[in-house]
């Protein structure tokens, strides 16, 4: 258990290299990788959705009611900064339609699931983060669909039902058996979130994996117009969020958290969403795994840059 302990402290640490490593090798020698399948992309989402399950308390929702306001206003911003953003920059770079879907669907996504951890880094509102995550993640089957419709429907065939569907297979229905499984039996739980980045990063890494390898010859003729188009859509999201929450003269804590929370998507979602519903559009895979590399990197580096402006603030 020590051993394990220690792989799961190193893959934590390095999660971001760990994630860029095998991507390049995904789109430099597809063949390598090419077992992982995209077909298995919806069952590794399950298992980082499940563990983020096991991690949740009761505790954790006592945001939502004791400060409704707060966890409101970032909502509102995740679920309106995020796609505007990303609509306005498929017609900005006149992306194709495979393009467009996949960077809609990447911002129509909720929180990413790593969020919490670079919120804590930040010196951020962490209690506003978690809560932030868990009531995207609850209203993402309802607003998901509708805001790909609402931004995406003019340009492909978006099937709300099915998508409504999908996310409550794929992200709900397992958030609630983590849940549950937390709940009832502790010292399970207890012992198993010692190794869960372990088990989150292997699943985000094989799905990088699998997208990247899948599509490494498409990428190759498009992938710095994606890349570029994935770190503006990230970037901005922290601008204004953190924008978003100085307008409303949140402290500097709740900026943080917003900003965080609302730059870095659930884009493991985006891609499952992408393969599943938008299978005659291959490329629109690939802004989630794109997405789901970068923000690992940006989130990182943003977070040490609040807390070290955290530190000087409070010298």
């Amino acid at each position: 258990m020590k051993v394990l302990k220690k792989i799961t402290d190193f893959v934590s640490r390095y999660m971001a290299a760990i994630v860029i490593l095998m991507a390049l090798v995904a789109l430099f020698a597809p063949s390598t990788v090419s077992f992982i399948k995209t077909s298995y992309v919806n069952t590794l989402l399950g298992i980082v959705m499940f563990g983020m399950g096991l991690t949740l308390k009761p505790g954790d929702f006592k945001v939502v009611f004791s400060r409704p306001k707060d966890v409101i206003i970032g909502c509102v911003a995740q679920f309106t900064v995020m796609p505007l953003l990303a609509f306005g920059l498929t017609k900005v770079f006149n992306l194709s339609p495979e393009l467009a879907v996949g960077v809609i669907l990447v911002g129509t996504c909720p929180g990413g699931t790593s969020s919490n951890v670079m919120t804590y880094l930040s010196k951020g509102d962490v209690a506003l983060s978690v809560g932030m995550t868990s009531v995207s993640t609850i209203l993402a089957p309802f607003l998901t669909p509708l805001l790909t419709k609402l931004y995406a429907g003019q340009t492909v065939d978006v099937n709300v039902v099915s998508m409504f569907i999908s996310i409550i297979k794929v992200v709900i229905v397992p958030i609630l058996l983590g849940f549950i499984i937390n709940h009832f039996f502790k010292k399970f739980t207890e012992a198993a979130v010692e190794v869960l980045p372990l088990i989150s990063t292997t699943a985000i890494v094989a799905i990088v994996a699998a997208v990247v390898s899948a599509n490494s010859a498409k990428i190759m003729t498009c992938g710095l117009l994606i890349i570029g188009v994935v770190i503006l859509h990230n970037v901005l999201g922290y601008l204004v969020g953190y924008a978003v929450g100085r307008v409303l003269k949140l402290d500097e804590s709740k900026c943080r958290a917003i900003s965080i929370e609302v730059g870095m998507q659930n884009s493991g979602l985006a891609t499952s969403l992408a393969t599943v519903h938008f299978a005659q559009y291959p490329l629109a895979t690939i802004p989630g795994a794109v997405f789901s590399v970068w923000h690992n990197v940006s989130g990182a580096i943003l977070a040490n840059f609040y807390a070290r402006t955290a530190e000087k603030k409070n010298a």
